[in-house]
C-alpha cells in the first residue's frame, strides 16, 4: 500500500534469511545496509562532496590523519635540508646529516627545487672522489614532489609507489615549501 501510494519506491527483491531457522535478519540486514551504501555514495557523487568536505566534518582518527594535507605535517623553515647548486658534496653530505631526513635538496635559479640527493644516491656514487664532487655531478634531476595541498593518505600512496622515503612539497613554481618524510606519516596513523 505504502508503496503504491509512494512516488518512488526503492523495493529490496524477497531472499530466505541465511539462518538455519529462516527467522535471524541476515540476509535482509545486508541487503538493507548495500541499499543505505548506495544512495549515500550516489548523494555524494550528486553533491559533489570531495575528500576535502569530508576532512571539515571528520578531522579526527585514522580517517582524520589521511584527511591533513601536506602542508599541515611538512617541516619547513630551517628543518629542510637544501644547499644551492654547485656546492661541494663534502658541504652537502653535512647538511642532509644534521637535518636527518635522508636526502638533500638542491636549489638552482630563484631558489626553485633544481634536484635531490638520497642516501641511495650516495651509496650509488660512493668513491674517493665523492666529497670534492659537485652536487651537480650526483643529484637526481626533477625528483618527485607533491603541492601543499595533496592528502596524506595520497602522500603516503605516492611515497609508496615511488619506493622514496621523502618527499618535498613545492609551490606552482617549484619553490621548496616543506618536505614530508614517511615517518611523519606513519606516526599520525597514516598507512
Amino acid at each position: 500500500t505504502m508503496g503504491r501510494a509512494a512516488d518512488i519506491v526503492l523495493e529490496l527483491p524477497r531472499a530466505r534469511e541465511a539462518c538455519p531457522n529462516g527467522l535471524a535478519p541476515t540476509t535482509s540486514t545486508l541487503l538493507q545496509l548495500a541499499l543505505g551504501d548506495a544512495i549515500a555514495i550516489a548523494l555524494l557523487e550528486d553533491k559533489g562532496f570531495s575528500a576535502h568536505d569530508f576532512r571539515e566534518f571528520h578531522p579526527g582518527g585514522k580517517l582524520g590523519a589521511q584527511l591533513k594535507l601536506a602542508r599541515d605535517i611538512m617541516h619547513t623553515g630551517k628543518s629542510l635540508p637544501l644547499v644551492a647548486a654547485g656546492t661541494a658534496m663534502s658541504e652537502a653530505i653535512v647538511e642532509m646529516s644534521a637535518k636527518s631526513f635522508g636526502c638533500v635538496g638542491i636549489t638552482g635559479t630563484g631558489g626553485l627545487l633544481a634536484g635531490i640527493i638520497t642516501d641511495g644516491d650516495l651509496r650509488r656514487h660512493m668513491g674517493a672522489d665523492l666529497t670534492s664532487r659537485s652536487v651537480d655531478q650526483i643529484m637526481t634531476r626533477a625528483p618527485k614532489t607533491i603541492a601543499p595541498d595533496m592528502l596524506a593518505g595520497e602522500v603516503i600512496e605516492m611515497i609508496n609507489d615511488a619506493r622514496i622515503t621523502s618527499v618535498f612539497v613545492v609551490d606552482g613554481t617549484g619553490l621548496p615549501l616543506g618536505l614530508v618524510h614517511i615517518h611523519d606519516l606513519l606516526r599520525m596513523g597514516v598507512g
